[in-house]
């Protein structure tokens, strides 16, 4: 048995208890675009939709969507990581892009990151899967749609999410220090020319090939094993007087 990929235990299925969300802890930028997103007549219908499943006894995750925003301030963002939306296995997802909390076997997008930060730079393949020591050195884990139901993959997308998401990619392009922006899949590439639209003086770079996940991590024009995103980040970062990323 490969430790570290296969539960010791059943998982326990943390889920979100309760909406709208607590703002406190966030930074007032996130607050500001959160509090005006669900203001809006978008936000509004999200929240009456979240609010009705909870109702019902729903199982909705992860248990906080908004955790991306709350380990990673405006200010510190200087790699953006982008995913689609939460997993939706009891237990995976803990509010972070391809993160899941330690304890839980390691999906496979997320084996084949790690399979990649190995051949790229050398580094061991962690056991555990969590990546909240990335998100806590400015890597913001951010996933299109925020909230998904128990066992249906992508059964919140186009219900609102995706409004406030690009405002805060749109925030984090217009921000004055430099950032790069991994975009995996097409999904996440289809965000380009939103970034490129708002980006200002300040320098950024925009690294794209295929999603991690099997069915497509080797295959052309961009295959995923082999882009080097993370060390191609950290030469950017370094040439722009920024701390790497440890990895």
């Amino acid at each position: 048995m490969q430790q570290g990929l296969l539960f010791d235990a059943p998982p326990v299925a943390r889920r979100l208890s309760q909406w709208p969300p607590d703002l406190t802890r966030l930074d007032p930028v996130w607050a500001l675009l959160v509090r005006d997103f669900l203001a809006s007549a978008v936000g509004q219908s999200l929240s009456d939709r979240l609010s009705e499943r909870l109702a019902l006894g729903t199982v909705v995750y992860p248990p906080e969507p908004l955790r991306a925003l709350t380990l990673t301030s405006l200010s510190q963002a200087r790699v953006v990581i982008l995913g689609q939306d939460p997993y939706h296995g009891p237990g995976q997802a803990e509010g972070l892009s391809f993160s899941v909390p330690d304890g839980v076997r390691i999906p496979p997008s997320l084996r084949n990151i790690f399979k990649e930060l190995h051949q790229s730079l050398g580094l061991p393949v962690p056991s555990q899967g969590s990546l909240v020591r990335w998100a806590r050195q400015g890597v913001l884990l951010l996933n299109a749609c925020l909230t998904v139901e128990e066992g249906q993959a992508a059964s919140h997308a186009d219900w609102g999410w995706e409004v406030l998401t690009d405002a805060l990619i749109r925030a984090v392009a217009q921000s004055a220090q430099p950032v790069v922006f991994m975009l995996w899949g097409t999904h996440a590439q289809a965000k380009k020319s939103l970034i490129d639209a708002v980006r200002g003086d300040a320098p950024y770079l925009i690294l794209e090939s295929n999603h991690p996940s099997p069915l497509s991590a080797m295959r052309p024009p961009v295959p995923f094993l082999g882009c080097h995103h993370f060390a191609l980040a950290n030469d950017f970062l370094m040439q722009c007087d920024q701390k790497m990323i440890d990895w």
